[in-house]
């Protein structure tokens, strides 16, 4: 059974290379060959450019397609999966579009893995882990209140004047500014409509407390139902989002107000060359250390006391061999490609797992990517 790589981006470089030196057979497939040579060139020969038709002829019962490729091309290659009954894998959220595959891939017997990344990812095998822990705990109470966070960024190890680097094309970040958000906030919904007027601040408890700048990320209230929370429980904050480094809202401040003039052709011009001038005056030095820190949390309380609370803390840079981000991004996708070919999974759609001895298994192997990794129980 072979492994269909699509796309040798920064992002998915180091897992990648741990599945071809892990022995797996691996059939890469980029858009320039000289970039994916580049990447893997002194491990295989199999490098082809990227075509579907040409992934098509070669594709069998049990392959797995991964698709590292812009999002547009994600439900294309699960549907070309699904018609050779293979399986496929993706980083990226799950959209309508490839939600809507789940029946024809039970159908054909396959598994479509998706969400299993660094955010979504990574984030979720803890969320499901601490809700387990949770409802198994002799504190589970449905007259308890619960709080759950989820904060998730790529910082520069290095802190600059901008507060924030790049590691790939700044256009996705300025387009997420215009984006809203939903989250629950003292037991109602919040709703915001730009993360610069949700920007509140977070203590990290990593081994030297830092304080960041954090703001809900998309839409967090169908991750309620996905990690499996129980209707009985009250939920007083329920929020996945994004971290920033002290001072990115002040550095950013002009950048918001004109964001929020744009609009129509004009206005998306004017972002790409916004998304230009960044790249070029913000983006990672050759070999400058990129920084990743993650931090999900749930706690209970009763009577405005915690009565069980948990959080799992990440924290990873760049070296030598790669950024934090890609580690952290292709790791994962990398573990769940070699669940689907052992069967580990069912058919149908996945968002990451929440099948807890994978999580348990997954979760070790991150930490040892990550240079501070830990599970802090704040009740004892």
């Amino acid at each position: 059974m072979a492994i269909h790589w699509c796309g040798t981006g920064l992002s998915a470089i180091p897992g990648l290379r741990r599945l071809i030196k892990d022995g797996h057979e691996v059939v890469v497939w980029n858009r320039t060959i000289e970039k994916a040579k580049e990447a893997v060139g002194n491990l295989t020969d199999d490098i082809h450019i990227f075509n579907k038709e040409a992934i098509e002829s070669k594709l069998t019962s049990g392959d797995v397609v991964v698709s590292m490729l812009p999002g547009d091309w994600h439900v294309p290659l699960a549907e070309l999966a699904i018609s050779k009954k293979a399986h496929f894998v993706s980083s990226s959220y799950i959209a309508p579009e490839m939600r809507a595959l789940d029946a024809k891939a039970k159908e054909a017997g396959i598994t479509l893995v998706n969400e299993i990344g660094l955010d979504p990812g990574i984030d979720h095998l803890m969320a499901h882990q601490l809700v387990e822990e949770y409802r198994g705990s002799n504190q589970n109470s449905p007259d308890n209140n619960l709080s759950f966070i989820s904060y998730c960024g790529g910082i520069p190890k290095i802190p600059n004047d901008f507060k924030y680097k790049f590691s790939w094309s700044p256009l996705g970040v300025l387009k997420a500014l215009k984006s809203p958000s939903k989250s629950i906030r003292d037991f109602k919904e919040y709703d915001v409509d730009r993360p610069w007027n949700a920007i509140s601040s977070y203590d990290a408890p990593l081994t030297q407390p830092e304080s960041f700048e954090v703001y809900p990320n998309r839409d967090s209230l169908p991750f309620i139902k996905q990690y499996h929370f129980d209707p009985q429980w009250k939920i007083k904050e329920f929020v996945r989002g994004t971290l920033r480094l002290n001072g990115w809202t002040k550095a950013w401040n002009n950048i918001f107000e004109e964001i929020e003039t744009l609009s129509g052709p004009t206005g998306e011009s004017r972002i790409q060359e916004m998304s230009d001038q960044f790249w070029k005056e913000n983006s990672y030095e050759e070999g400058e250390p990129d920084r990743v820190v993650l931090c999900v949390g749930l706690k209970a309380e009763k009577e405005n006391s915690s009565v069980w609370h948990k959080t799992f803390v990440m924290d990873a840079w760049g070296d030598k061999e790669s950024t934090a981000m890609a580690r952290l991004v292709s790791f994962p996708v990398s573990y769940a490609v070699e669940a689907v070919l052992t069967n580990k999974l069912p058919s149908g759609i996945q968002a990451a797992t929440d099948n807890l001895t994978l999580i348990t298994e997954w979760l070790d192997k991150i930490a040892d990517i990550a240079q501070h990794f830990q599970i802090i129980d704040h009740n004892q």
